[in-house]
């Protein structure tokens, strides 16, 4: 039986509209969440725009294609396993970027993380030392996060109360925010607007995943030429893996088509690669075959070692990755698209609209 889910990849917010490696999946009671911007914010245009680089600028692409593999793939580790490895990519990026880019563009990249952080960036040791916090003060604002973490833990744990559950958290948002301004002298938020800097617009980033990762080529393919992403960079790609004998994968197989049919025409690209489970799926013939059947009309990439299954940290049959004009993964969806009322197919043709309008 394969392993299924009906929902696409959510991020809760708390002060802004990112976290980092956060999934209140677990009880973090004696830990307050920080959130790890820093990843999200440099693969976003109005960042890069922001620190002075231009349009698919190779040296920060360069960056980019040695951080987002390891980053990516953590998604699936425990939470503190998560971010351990984000903290150190992290390091490795400003350490990268520290030979791009000029001392006054650093400040400025974390004066935005600053930014994006919130309020939570008060319980990061260096910023409250520099505003001066002392321990009881930090005692309280640890307990401040920690009241709000409780309710927001609330969504995972109980999802059919959800629409409940977030007026809860707007009303314990609001409280926290009370509560700092209550707790923090004048003094103390004057330190803190200069770690903030000139304001930048967080809210409304959108292109917050890493660069898909390129297909790696295990010279079987299916339904047409070999290609990659690069082949495409310009069009909207959507990439799905999948494995014939699943049936949750071939739940999907007719949106599949009609994507081919309807979205092609309009500069989208379809892939697929075949990843296996059963010895069937293993088997190129059956696998060419089982394509053949369904009328796949996109080039297949038969996986047969795993190796993009593993590359893209994928773990679900099937699931479908929507790629954008300049490499970005924009969103996933993990299981069948219409999986009891779901409409993932509607969500990413929705989204697919969106990326065309963009510029490349």
């Amino acid at each position: 039986m394969r392993i299924f889910h009906y929902a696409f990849l959510a991020i809760l917010p708390i002060t802004t509209f990112l976290l980092g490696a956060t999934s209140y999946g677990e009880d973090s009671s004696k830990k307050p969440i920080v959130p790890q911007t820093l990843l999200k914010l440099i693969h976003t245009p109005e960042v890069q725009k922001e620190l002075g680089f231009q349009p698919e600028d190779e040296k920060l692409l360069a960056v980019l294609r040695e951080i987002d593999g390891p980053w990516w793939r953590s998604r699936n580790l425990p939470e503190e396993k998560q971010q351990g490895i984000i903290s150190e990519l992290e390091k490795q990026l400003l350490k990268e970027l520290k030979g791009i880019l000029s001392e006054d563009k650093i400040k400025r990249l974390r004066e935005i993380e600053v930014q994006s952080q919130g309020s939570r960036s008060l319980l990061r040791g260096g910023i409250a030392k520099t505003v001066g916090l002392s321990g009881t003060q930090n005692q309280e604002i640890q307990k401040i996060f920690l009241d709000t973490d409780k309710v927001a833990r609330k969504l995972v744990e109980n999802p059919k109360d959800r629409s409940e559950i977030e007026q809860k958290l707007t009303i314990a948002r609001e409280t926290e925010q009370k509560r700092l301004s209550e707790l923090l002298n004048p003094a103390q938020r004057t330190s803190l607007s200069k770690l903030i800097g000139k304001p930048f617009d967080t809210v409304g980033l959108k292109r917050v995943y890493p660069l898909a990762p390129e297909l790696i080529d295990s010279g079987e393919w299916t339904g047409g030429e070999p290609t990659t992403l690069a082949d495409h960079r310009g069009k909207v790609v959507l990439v799905h893996f999948y494995a014939f004998q699943c049936h949750n994968c071939v739940a999907n197989f007719d949106h599949y088509n009609r994507w081919q049919e309807s979205l092609v025409s309009r500069g989208v690209t379809l892939i697929g690669i075949q990843t296996p489970e059963t010895s069937a799926e293993r088997n190129v013939s059956l696998v060419k075959a089982a394509a053949q059947e369904k009328g796949f009309q996109f080039p297949v990439l038969i996986d047969v070692s795993s190796k993009n299954w593993d590359a893209w940290g994928n773990t679900m049959w099937p699931t479908v990755y929507v790629v954008d004009k300049n490499g970005y993964i924009r969103w996933l969806w993990q299981g069948e698209l219409n999986w009891q009322g779901a409409t993932g197919d509607k969500s990413i043709e929705k989204l697919v609209d969106e990326l065309i309008a963009e510029s490349s």
